[in-house]
C-alpha cells in the first residue's frame, strides 16, 4: 500500500468526501470522539446527496472460509471509496493498517484516512 498525493483515481469523488469532512471540521473544530464527527459527517453527506453507506458490514477470508467476526468502516461512498474517520492527536501506521484491512477485506481499490483530532484537518488517500 502506498500513500498517493497525484494519482487521480476518484478525484472528483474524493473531492466531494474531503469537502464535506472540512466542512464538519470547520464547524466542529478537534476535540470530539470519533462518533461525533461520524454522526455530523453523516448528516453533510445526506445534506449534499453523496451517496454512502455507513458501517457497511465486510466479511473476512481466512483460508477460504468468512469469518464470524467482520470488519465496519466508517463509511463506504460511492460503493468504491472506503473512508475511516479518526480523532487523534495525529495518524499512525496502525491507522494505515487499519485502512488497508478495510481495502483487502472490500475489495476496493481507494481508502481515505480522515483526520479530526488536530488543529487542521488531516487526510491520506491510499491505493491497493
Amino acid at each position: 500500500m502506498r500513500a498517493i498525493d497525484d494519482d487521480l483515481i476518484y478525484r472528483d469523488e474524493c473531492y466531494q468526501i474531503v469537502g464535506c469532512c472540512m466542512e464538519v471540521h470547520k464547524r466542529l473544530g478537534c476535540g470530539f470522539k470519533e462518533a461525533v464527527y461520524q454522526e455530523a459527517l453523516e448528516m453533510e453527506f445526506v445534506d449534499n446527496t453523496l451517496n454512502f453507506e455507513r458501517e457497511k458490514r465486510l466479511k473476512i477470508q481466512y483460508k477460504g472460509i468468512f469469518l464470524k467476526k467482520v470488519y465496519t468502516p466508517d463509511f463506504v461512498c460511492f460503493g468504491k471509496i472506503v473512508l475511516e474517520l479518526k480523532a487523534a492527536s495525529e495518524l499512525t501506521d496502525i491507522h494505515q493498517a487499519q485502512l488497508f484491512n478495510y481495502l483487502k477485506a472490500s475489495h476496493l481499490r481507494l481508502g481515505l484516512l480522515v483526520n479530526f483530532g488536530e488543529t487542521s484537518l488531516q487526510f491520506k488517500r491510499f491505493i491497493l
